[in-house]
């Protein structure tokens, strides 16, 4: 069941990260790699790692577009 509430928190934060690509909209990466580590803790502590890896993944996403974009932008 845990597994089933991480991949739910990872693909809505999946969804708002590829938003957040468009320019001038990367400070919401800002609010979306808490989103994702909220779901990665969540998915720890489930049984499988389906839900965990791809919170991982956004958050990688969501660093590496703030590390692009200086931070703000």
């Amino acid at each position: 069941m845990l597994n089933v509430v991480s991949l739910i928190i990872g693909a809505i934060a999946l969804l708002c990260a590829a938003i957040a690509f468009i320019p001038l909209l990367g400070w919401a990466n800002w609010l979306i790699i808490p989103l994702a580590v909220v779901g990665a803790g969540i998915g720890a502590v489930s049984s499988s790692n389906m839900g965990r890896n791809l919170n991982l993944f956004v958050i990688v996403v969501g660093v590496i577009r703030l590390m692009l974009g200086g931070g703000i932008i």
